[in-house]
């Protein structure tokens, strides 16, 4: 018998509440953007189910701007694996700011990866000031 192909929906995206990387409780999507203010502590990323992938490693990457460790020094894009450990697997990828912000503005790019094809893709502009988007610029009075 052939195995199902997992099943992989973005079931959200944006800006979250706190999370805790020490509970099982996933955070929860407070806004649903990609234009993320760059302030201290602000949560973003997105919430991915995959069904049917058991057993299997989902590897991830965020690849932020040009941000600088404590020596000033360019960081690499953080990147991981993850072991799905059961059949409905919800899992939550994201980051936040910190100071200095400066260098965190930018296109932050959030991927993850299972049986070497990205299943879930968002980019997420993270900015100082205003926002500049198409819907601010058209909708003005919103």
């Amino acid at each position: 018998m052939a195995k199902k192909k997992p099943a992989i929906k973005m079931q959200t995206y944006g800006i979250y509440s706190h999370w805790d990387a020490k509970s099982k409780d996933l955070p929860q999507v407070k806004e649903f953007t990609t234009d993320i203010p760059a302030e201290i502590d602000i949560e973003f990323g997105f919430v991915i189910n995959v069904k049917n992938a058991r057993g299997k490693k989902a590897f991830y990457c965020i690849d932020h701007p040009n941000v600088h460790n404590k020596a000033g020094e360019p960081c690499e894009a953080f990147t991981g694996e993850v072991h799905i450990t059961n059949n409905d697997w919800s899992f939550y990828l994201g980051d936040t700011i910190w100071a200095p912000i400066d260098d965190k503005c930018g296109p932050w790019r959030m991927t993850l990866e299972l049986d070497g094809t990205i299943i879930a893709d968002k980019t997420f502009n993270v900015f100082s000031g205003e926002p500049n988007t198409v819907t601010k610029q058209r909708f003005a009075y919103l």
